[in-house]
């Protein structure tokens, strides 16, 4: 599957961005959607996961009660929004897909990536 991630930009600490990432292909309900983020000189981290039928949701610690990941099947379309924002946020935010619901937070283990989309906090 083919992927392209968008919304991101330059926001102030506590503000509020929605990410989007459209898949291509008649099977994205098939697959599990990711998103990771990677900051200057650091390794790439897991920021969320959802189940391919939306019932089942995953996130880092770091971001939890203030990012929701969700999807529309209908639109093949995964999102992220992200509030409360801070300056820690700042990275370059990926969407990726794979086909089962085993170590996602592993980058290692999705199959397809997008192309990035960069976000950045000001403090």
């Amino acid at each position: 599957v083919q992927l392209q991630a968008s919304g991101g930009g330059l926001v102030q600490a506590g503000g509020s961005l929605r990410l989007s990432c459209l898949a291509s292909g008649r099977t994205f309900n098939t697959y599990v959607m990711g998103w990771f983020r990677q900051a200057p000189a650091k390794e790439r981290e897991f920021v969320a996961a959802i189940r391919w039928d939306g019932g089942a949701t995953y996130y880092t610690d770091s971001v939890k009660g203030r990012f929701t990941i969700s999807r529309d099947n209908a639109k093949n379309t995964v999102y992220l929004q992200m509030n409360s924002l801070k300056p820690e946020d700042t990275a370059v935010y990926y969407c990726a897909a794979k086909r089962d619901y085993y170590s996602i937070s592993d980058y290692r283990t999705y199959d397809d990536w997008g192309q990035g989309t960069l976000v950045t906090v000001s403090s």
